[in-house]
């Protein structure tokens, strides 16, 4: 990662390197943080920040699944990462705030702590996300179950769940897939390990519901936006294992993935393994949207 910029953390920006926490800071022995994704991206007009204040509400949303008591206004957050992004001199960049109980007392109870905030953004390439732009992600059905919201509160993003989806991915990355699926506890389809999906079949759009276990994605509501105002078809309803292996389509969605295909799930080919119509429709509405030129969704973008 190249250390370009500053990082904001507790009301100041400080060098890259030297923004650093104590060995002893409770999130790090305990999980307990919450966090958020944001994507600013370099369009025709100038840098800017995609649904950022969908993506602040949601960070205060886990903030208080979670007991912490934040020091900070939605306001000020909001003005931190513009700060944030202006100082990293980026165009274009991927956005990380995080909220988390800091050092002091150590043991599982973590509300005697304070809540400290951080924000960085770093430069942002294909990476991870790769996979299913050009050429359809290959996906493996997990052994490891989505946890679900008899657990954790599961519209929480929180940095705990993310440890059952790492799981997920890192399985799967080892058996020579791009990417994991979850079900639930109920053998349902949930969502990738950091993606909602979605399945085409006879010219219908599904996608499991939140109640499948599955976060309340940013991207994912932009898409189910994008689907309608576009005259498509689109039902949220509870998808099986068969689900994905008679699509017509299946792609998936993320603040990193943006709109990404998916060409094979476990030994299954998905249809004749290559991107469908609907994904590459729905890919360029996206980035169509996201650079600004679909005047529908223009109020998304917060110009810097």
């Amino acid at each position: 990662m190249k250390e370009i910029g500053k990082i904001w953390m507790n009301g100041k920006l400080v060098p890259f390197k030297d923004a650093k926490v104590h060995v002893l800071t409770h999130a790090l022995h305990y999980s307990t943080a919450v966090f958020e994704g944001i994507r600013c991206y370099n369009t025709p007009k100038g840098s800017a920040i995609f649904r950022l204040p969908e993506h602040v509400d949601r960070f205060f949303r886990s903030a208080k699944l979670y007991s912490m008591k934040m020091e900070y206004t939605k306001e000020q957050i909001t003005d931190a990462i513009v700060k944030t992004v202006k100082a990293s001199t980026l165009k274009e960049c991927y956005i990380r705030p995080l909220a988390y109980y800091g050092y002091g007392t150590m043991g599982l109870t973590p509300t005697p702590n304070k809540v400290d905030v951080s924000i960085a953004c770093w430069e942002w390439k294909m990476g991870e996300s790769k996979a299913g732009k050009q050429t359809g992600a290959k996906c493996k059905i997990s052994s490891w179950l989505r946890i679900d919201s008899r657990s954790q509160p599961m519209q929480a993003k929180a940095a705990s769940n993310y440890a059952n989806a790492a799981l997920a991915r890192v399985e799967a990355l080892k058996n020579g897939y791009d990417e994991a699926i979850m079900l639930n506890y109920h053998g349902k389809i949930a969502e990738g390990s950091a993606e909602n999906i979605f399945v085409v079949k006879d010219g219908q759009i599904y996608t499991p519901p939140l109640t499948s276990g599955c976060l309340a994605g940013i991207t994912r509501d932009s898409v189910i936006q994008i689907i309608e105002s576009n005259g498509m078809d689109i039902a949220e309803q509870e998808l099986e294992r068969d689900d994905l292996y008679s699509a017509d389509e299946i792609f998936m969605t993320g603040t990193a993935a943006e709109v990404k295909s998916v060409s094979q799930v476990d030994d299954v080919t998905i249809a004749d393994g290559k991107m469908g119509n609907v994904t590459k429709s729905l890919q360029k509405s996206f980035m169509d949207v996201a650079m600004g030129k679909d005047e529908r969704f223009i109020h998304w973008l917060q110009y810097l």
